[in-house]
């Protein structure tokens, strides 16, 4: 038990043929939830666990998205293993993996296959483009996905495209997926049968960029970058300060823009501009926006901007670093165990008032594979 209180899935067996980020991202959210997760892993391991070294010798993705599994080594073209993996199979409640394209398949594990052996199965398939059109057979990696969806073309500044600085794509692809097998999993409660879960990172990036793509498909305009700005509301974006500091501002209504104009910009005679009385006016308007608000915020220092904002009510956020985050006083940790010594990770987004979370464990390679092949034998 990792937990205090009542875990909604304790009872639930969970088999993962995982690597990278977004299945185990999928398969950890679901050890969080009480299942028990086995862990799949080549005799070298999960590649990720290689990524970098810095959490006393361990990846700070490994670390962050295997909390509370179990790890199994096998080859899963050997056949002892393949009857071994099939007793486990015989017993799961999900089997989740995101194995290069086919791989899965050729190894007699594809979705299809273990549905009609295990009608109770739910089996989530995870992929970087899914498995039809030309692109199903292409490898496809986080900063490969940004790219190819069109996200690294909306982010970034006016003088070039950038990537998200996180892996965005398999995040939201793991989320999806994670989503998709708890309502599998409610349905199944009904109808005692499983089903095929395939969720694509090119799929999730794209449900993602529903907004810029009905800009384009619907009124012909490609969404520009525009850096630390909202590219469809203005004035939501960051702005200097005289002490050197940003300070980012978000105006959602024509009251807000009312209340920053006199309480902030000390010229309520601006709200009545014919050129800013409207989003979509100050969005066309643009540069001339951000002068006016440049030019007071020139004259005060951040902690001053900071004090005018709150008593207008007006939403503000500072342009924050990752030092700033790591000493941040809302950020929440949680401690847990690697192979290597303990650690201090973010914690889980989501607050329960029936759990309080414990030290997890983060498995080393092969830790349980004896174990469970005596379980399982």
């Amino acid at each position: 038990m990792t937990h205090n209180g009542m875990l909604n899935l304790k009872d639930i067996l969970v088999v993962s043929l995982e690597q990278a980020v977004a299945a185990p991202f999928c398969s950890n959210r679901l050890a969080h939830a009480g299942a028990r997760v086995i862990k799949i892993e080549r005799e070298e391991g999960d590649f990720a666990r290689a990524y970098d070294r810095v959490v006393h010798g361990e990846s700070a993705y490994f670390v962050w998205l295997n909390q509370g599994k179990e790890s199994l080594v096998m080859d899963i073209k050997a056949a002892a293993d393949v009857e071994l993996l099939h007793r486990i199979l015989a017993r799961a409640d999900v089997f989740i993996q995101n194995l290069a394209p086919g791989a899965a398949e050729r190894a007699g594990f594809g979705s299809s296959t273990l549905r009609d052996r295990y009608p109770r199965l739910i089996c989530c398939d995870i992929s970087g483009y899914g498995d039809q059109g030309e692109y199903s057979t292409m490898k496809a990696y986080d900063l490969l996905v940004q790219c190819e969806s069109g996200m690294a073309s909306i982010t970034g500044t006016p003088d070039a495209p950038g990537r998200i600085g996180v892996s965005a794509c398999d995040i939201n692809c793991g989320q999806q997926a994670y989503a998709a097998i708890l309502e599998a999993l409610i349905e199944r409660e009904q109808s005692a049968s499983g089903c095929v879960i395939k969720v694509s990172l090119f799929d999730s990036m794209a449900e993602w960029l529903a907004v810029p793509l009905l800009h384009y498909d619907y009124a012909g305009k490609i969404q520009p970058r525009v850096g630390i700005n909202h590219a469809t509301i203005s004035p939501y974006g960051a702005y200097r300060c005289r002490d050197g500091l940003d300070i980012v501002i978000a105006i959602q209504n024509e009251r807000e823009w009312q209340n920053f104009c006199a309480q902030v910009l000390g010229d309520a005679s601006l709200a009545d501009d014919a050129r800013l009385k409207t989003n979509q006016l100050r969005v066309e308007n643009r540069q001339y926006v951000d002068q006016l608000i440049g030019d007071v915020f020139a004259q005060l220092d951040q902690a001053a901007v900071a004090v005018r904002l709150r008593e207008a009510a007006i939403a503000y956020g500072r342009l924050n670093d990752i030092a700033g985050l790591s000493t941040h006083p809302q950020l929440r940790r949680d401690t847990v165990h690697t192979p290597s010594g303990e650690a201090q990770v973010a914690a889980i987004a989501a607050l329960r008032s029936d759990r309080t979370e414990k030290p997890r464990r983060v498995p080393a390679i092969g830790e349980h594979s004896d174990a469970i092949r005596a379980e399982f034998s």
